[in-house]
């Protein structure tokens, strides 16, 4: 699929979002909401700084967007995020009423936009977000791949 130079630039954000992850040793998940061609909200992992098992970059990027426009229904947003999103990301995309998720890397172990689980099709729900993948992969699988690499002392 071809994708819109903004699409790139938003992933870009949120790839250097992820990279934050990295550098506080985090799993480097990023994210960014975008309204109107602006990014409002961003985000990415913070399970271990916060203690917090629900501190995923999506959460994160959300609830700053929330913040940012003083409301909870973000139906006229965007979020880009370098992994696809779990089960309880995916929950809260559809609560927020995102209209379109953007993701770079599939998760085989927990993605629930297509890999293990694809929520947003099985329209069984309320609010259906449209998804779109690949933006990006290589360098969010290396990014990931470096992370565990260096957890697991590999070279």
């Amino acid at each position: 699929m071809i994708f819109y130079e903004d699409n790139y630039r938003f992933m870009y954000a949120a790839l250097q979002e992820a990279e934050k992850a990295f550098d506080e040793d985090e799993v480097p998940v990023g994210a960014v909401v975008i309204h109107e061609n602006k990014i409002i909200g961003r985000g990415y992992n913070q399970n271990r700084k916060l203690n917090d098992p629900t501190a995923h970059a999506e959460i994160i990027a959300i609830t700053s967007a929330s913040n940012s426009m003083n409301k909870k229904i973000l139906e006229d947003c965007d979020i880009y995020v370098t992994l696809e999103p779990c089960l309880m990301c995916t929950g809260a995309l559809i609560l927020a009423r995102i209209r379109s998720v953007f993701f770079s890397a599939f998760d085989p172990k927990s993605g629930a936009c297509g890999s293990v689980y694809n929520i947003p099709e099985e329209n069984k729900l309320n609010h259906k977000p449209n998804i779109f993948s690949g933006i990006y992969r290589d360098e969010s699988e290396s990014l990931l791949k470096n992370y565990f690499a260096v957890k697991r002392h590999i070279t």
